[in-house]
């Protein structure tokens, strides 16, 4: 018996490309896994994709609870926080369209030990999880490609942590917005100083000192609820060598 007929779904086989795919309901992929799985393996996730939409501080995952959904990311940004029970938090990574989220899914875990939520609003797919945990045995390249994001996005976690403890609030202002300008691919990023305080672990006065500092040198530009990146070069500079070492890493999903 065919593992397709195994899995009880019926595939058509339609050499989707990237930049061709859809789901099922004809919505449009653009989540760089989704795309770079093989055809076949594609086409057995394809029929359990489910279109979202995922706006602005909607939460998909809640610290602790029962995990139902994995998110394949399309657009906008999704950031990993952690939270205490003095209702303190920072924020120690994000995911965009080159990944997904929640990571613990290649390790068979049921739970999510951090607030999963969208910081910049955007659409994408989820899938429930054991349909996914089915589909996996079944599509080795998809699993590979899971199981790669989690580790190198686990060294990023890592690194960002150091950040946080040991570089200056201008420095980590720089490094967020380079990453989310990465993954959103605007210059202009909808965020509040409110927000922006909550993801860097620090209060709104400091973020907008840091700010300040950074609109002088004519990088940035800031009002309530926008930052406009002006100058992506001097804004890099600015930053602490943590950017570049979590380039290195996401550059080696482009060498698998």
């Amino acid at each position: 018996m065919s593992e397709t007929k195994k899995l009880n779904v019926s595939v058509e086989i339609t050499q989707l490309h990237p930049g061709e795919r859809t789901n099922a309901e004809g919505k449009p992929v653009a989540n760089t896994i989704l795309l770079s799985t093989s055809d076949e393996e594609f086409n057995l996730i394809r029929p359990r994709l489910k279109f979202v939409e995922l706006p602005h501080h909607r939460t998909l995952h809640e610290p602790g609870q029962k995990l139902e959904y994995v998110y394949f990311l399309n657009s906008g940004m999704v950031s990993l926080v952690v939270t205490t029970s003095k209702k303190e938090s920072v924020e120690v990574g994000v995911v965009g369209k080159e990944g997904f989220t929640p990571l613990q899914v290649v390790a068979g875990l049921k739970r999510n030990p951090h607030l999963a939520i969208m910081q910049i609003g955007g659409n994408g797919f989820r899938i429930d999880i054991n349909e996914l945990n089915e589909l996996l045995p079944f599509t080795k390249g998809l699993a590979i490609q899971l199981t790669r994001y989690a580790a190198i996005h686990g060294m990023q976690v890592a690194q960002t942590a150091g950040c946080n403890r040991l570089h200056d609030l201008e420095q980590r202002l720089a490094r967020w917005l380079l990453l989310t300008q990465d993954r959103v691919g605007e210059g202009l990023l909808k965020i509040t100083h409110d927000f922006l305080a909550t993801m860097l672990g620090t209060d709104r006065p400091s973020v907008s000192l840091a700010a300040a500092a950074l609109q002088k040198k004519q990088i940035i530009e800031y009002s309530y609820g926008a930052v406009r990146i002006l100058n992506r070069k001097r804004l890099e500079t600015s930053a602490c060598e943590c950017y570049r070492v979590i380039q290195q890493f996401s550059g080696e999903l482009a060498t698998k």
